[in-house]
């Protein structure tokens, strides 16, 4: 079921993010929907601030106030379930309808975070396995993860000429 997971966004009122987190959290519990609700957010941002007098500091603020991020599978218990807790004004959505976020949508919120793990390194030879210059090998100068990017320096008619490729677009040479 966990397969069939989407980001949903519940509207609650506003300063009560925090603790329809908690209800949500305790009711999935005690309704042991632990394997259909699996996770939410409420995306928090760190603000430098500077007080009346002169002194600044970092405060934690809400990115969205009166919204909490829900990974969940939607059946109409789990809705229900959601739908009841103090504080949920409803889902985001159209007419009783949770519209889920896209995957686009939640990786511009930085929601979930993918680790990629690269098996080559900087200065490492890799071999081109994508795109135009597929088959072409060249010398990783650059890696960048958050990005998905590597940058690759092939030699080209002579001339060393840097390549931006996606990560998985090379793969360590064997030879």
């Amino acid at each position: 079921m966990a397969d069939n997971a989407k980001w949903y966004v519940l509207h609650t009122y506003s300063g009560y993010e925090n603790a329809v987190k908690a209800a949500i959290e305790k009711s999935v519990v005690n309704r042991h929907f632990e394997d259909m609700v699996l996770q939410m957010e409420i995306p928090m941002e760190t603000v430098t601030e500077v007080t009346e007098s002169g002194v600044m500091k970092d405060v934690e603020r809400k990115v969205f106030p009166g919204y909490v991020l829900i990974k969940m599978v939607l059946t109409d218990e789990t809705w229900h379930l959601i739908r009841n807790i103090r504080g949920v004004t409803g889902f985001v959505g159209e007419a009783n309808k949770a519209i889920p976020l896209s995957d686009a949508e939640v990786a511009a919120l930085g929601v979930e975070r993918h680790e990629i793990v690269v098996a080559y390194n900087v200065g490492d030879t890799v071999k081109i396995t994508d795109g135009p210059l597929s088959t072409f090998k060249g010398i990783v100068e650059e890696i960048a993860p958050e990005k998905n990017k590597v940058r690759v320096v092939v030699s080209m008619f002579g001339r060393e000429t840097p390549v931006e490729l996606e990560l998985d677009q090379v793969e360590v040479c064997q030879d």
